[in-house]
Order: C-alpha cells, then structure tokens, then sequence
C-alpha cells in the first residue's frame, strides 16, 4: 500500500514562495550589487547585466530547490 500523501495548506506554499523570493533577490542582490559597484547608501541599484545576474541566481536557487528537496522557506514552513 501506498502511503498517505499529506495535502498542504495553498497558503503555507505562497508564503513560503513568498518568502523565498524576497530572501533570494536581497541576498542575491546584494552579492551581485557588491561585486558590481552598485550599493548605495540606502541599499543597492543595478541596471542592465547585474539586474539580469541577480535575476538568473533567483532562478537558479528555485531550480536547486527543486532538485533538492526544497528551498530555506519550504522546509523551515514544512511545505516539501
């Protein structure tokens, strides 16, 4: 027999998306605004190829969570 699969909450898995997003894209940012230049005294400001460097390392994190076995928020959440 199979075991029981338990369903999670749609709101727990937003929240751990959302989480995860805005985690990924200011710690990702930062590293790639710090080694471009680009911090300013209120955060950071990328344009052009840092903005698309930052945005393929967001990606990138969604992908490797996938492959294993979740992202931060989804396991601190307990969504995978």
């Amino acid at each position: 027999m199979s075991e029981a699969v338990k369903k999670v909450s749609t709101v727990r898995v937003i929240a751990a998306f959302l989480l995860d997003f805005f985690t990924a894209f200011f710690i990702f940012g930062y590293i790639v605004a710090k080694m471009t230049g680009n911090v300013t005294a209120n955060g950071f400001s990328m344009q052009g190829t840092p903005a698309l460097m930052a945005i393929a390392l967001v990606i990138a994190y969604f992908i490797a969570g996938k492959y294993l076995g979740g992202t931060l928020w989804q396991r601190v959440i307990k969504t995978k």
